[in-house]
């Protein structure tokens, strides 16, 4: 078929993980911040699994887009 779902959802995730992550990368000192998650800068943790995510989303579309060309 000609609808292929990967694409758009690995170019949301890869948008919001990466301002996610430098969110959590700018606000990494700030400890009242991140008092209520024991710590943890859960924004950077979070961004960066969600930009792994959305990453290979994008990997596999453009590996099957490769693929139908040949």
């Amino acid at each position: 078929m000609g609808i292929d779902i990967k694409f758009p959802i690995g170019l949301m995730f890869t948008l919001l993980g990466a301002l996610l992550t430098f969110y959590g990368l700018f606000t990494n000192a700030d400890a009242a911040l991140y008092s209520r998650s024991l710590g943890v800068n859960i924004n950077l943790w979070s961004g960066l699994g969600m930009l792994l995510f959305g990453l290979i989303m994008l990997v596999f579309a453009f590996r099957t887009h490769q693929s139908k060309k040949r």
